[in-house]
């Protein structure tokens, strides 16, 4: 390619003499050199500095992904979108992978997909039941409330805060037709349990994994990634995540209908699945027919479901392929600040109950639970250390039930179903908090939030 002139008012940049490569290179190189002078030099922890909870962990390559994505000025999805699903599909140990704009699309595509009439008779339809946890994220939930399924909320167990399987089958009826439930903070849920429950009753299981990214189990003597366990694994890339974007999800699965499905919901509800930009791969792009449409109807404008527009842009996914390169590292030193932890409070179990994973599990840590005892007022400790610069988070809704957006439906005691206590749900909501571990986090910063939980309960 010839060299180009451009010009901006009276500045002249000039890149005669270059061809297009050159001069992208020659950007790439000056990103660099501004991640090195504004954005490598973090300054080094005082005590008293704010700790957030999370934040992103990132350096040049990103940067560079990114810009070299808005040189292409492709904008949608494109070669770094199907690079990101490859790789992340390898990561994670399935064949199929659908990048999406945010962790809560993944949830709603995932449950989405179970009511195609694709499915026939193991379809999920408005009344029927979804098994889940009343301590969980909103938007988990949200997508059968709104389609007008019915969640079954249980309870949790503490100190690993995921579901009582012993209240599966007290929950079970009739009408349920799936199980959809988090790895709370990236410690699994017991997956033997519920995937047997699952298969004994001919349920749907829907993992989401988006706080639990890179956590694994032993299942039937393998180590396995969660999110690959079940029919469908969502995560979500939001910045506090294992790996971020800015914005993002994924929806997963080993299973090729699920797969079509979630793929013609992501892209408009449309039958095609011919990728933006390419048309015609199939070779029957005019000569079937579909529902009432004429005979050789265009393919590309036949829809299937009714869908949606859920994708992300390949400026995100160009982020996300940097990232995953680091997300082994990642998972690692969450690993590594949680036990640090956790070593620093074990003389304090008078005062907090520290966090424990599940059996048969390597989590990859999202947060450090702590439970207060009952004679330790919570909301006493989350405002000394917030006094003291460490962020604080509860777990999320607490108990979902009690909060406003539950005011209709708790008044008229309809729309969701409550089969056993929720006793360690309010146990939570009560006395129940959270801190960060993520990977950016010092020796100091772990040491200093150790230091000031423990001088909270003196």
């Amino acid at each position: 390619m010839e060299g180009v002139t451009a010009t901006n008012g009276k500045e002249k940049v000039m890149f005669e003499h270059k061809t297009e490569e050159e001069a992208r290179k020659e950007i790439l190189s000056m990103v660099e050199g501004y991640y090195e002078a504004f954005h490598k030099n973090k300054k080094e922890f005082k005590a008293g500095d704010r700790i957030s909870y999370a934040s992103r962990v990132y350096d040049q390559n990103e940067m560079c992904n990114l810009v070299d994505s808005a040189l292409e000025f492709w904008l949608t999805s494109g070669h770094y979108t199907d690079q990101f699903e490859r790789e992340l599909a390898e990561y994670i140990g399935v064949k199929f992978c659908s990048l999406v704009n945010s962790g809560s699309s993944a949830n709603l595509l995932a449950f989405m997909a179970l009511t195609s009439p694709l499915l026939g008779e193991r379809r999920v339809k408005r009344g029927d039941e979804i098994i889940t946890v009343a301590a969980g994220f909103p938007t988990t939930v949200t997508p059968y409330l709104q389609y007008g399924a019915v969640p079954v909320f249980l309870d949790l167990t503490i100190p690993q805060y995921n579901l009582d399987v012993s209240q599966l089958e007290q929950a079970f009826s009739e009408k349920t037709k799936a199980v959809m439930i988090a790895h709370t903070l990236g410690n699994p849920f017991d997956l033997k349990v519920v995937r047997s429950f699952c298969d004994k009753h001919n349920l749907w299981l829907v993992e989401d994994n988006c706080d639990a990214l890179g956590s694994e189990y032993c299942w039937e003597g393998t180590w396995k990634k969660t999110g690959s366990i079940g029919d469908i694994g969502t995560s979500s890339f939001y910045p506090p995540h294992h790996m971020t974007m800015g914005e993002g999800g994924a929806v997963y699965t080993d299973n090729p209908l699920l797969h079509k499905i979630i793929r013609s919901l992501r892209d408009w509800g449309r039958d095609c699945m011919c990728p933006s930009g390419k048309d015609n791969i199939c070779g029957h792009r005019f000569d079937k027919q579909y529902g009432e449409l004429p005979l050789g109807y265009d393919h590309k404008y036949v829809y299937s479901h009714f869908g949606y527009n859920l994708k992300a842009t390949d400026l995100q996914a160009a982020i996300g392929c940097a990232q995953l390169k680091k997300l082994p590292s990642f998972v690692e030193k969450r690993r590594y600040n949680f036990e640090r932890l956790r070593d620093q409070l074990l003389d304090l179990t008078d005062q907090y109950i520290l966090p424990e994973p599940c059996a048969d599990s390597k989590p990859s840590w999202f947060g450090f639970l702590l439970t207060c005892q009952e004679r330790i007022e919570k909301n006493h400790v989350v405002q000394y250390l917030e006094a003291h610069g460490v962020q604080t988070r509860m777990l999320f809704s607490g108990n979902l039930v009690k909060q406003p957006c539950f005011d209709e439906l708790r008044k008229k005691q309809t729309g969701y179903r409550v089969p056993a206590s929720l006793t360690v749900t309010d146990s939570i909501m009560e006395r129940t908090f959270w801190i960060g571990v993520y990977p950016g986090m010092t020796n100091e910063m772990i040491d200093y939030m150790a230091q000031k939980l423990r001088e909270a309960v003196k």
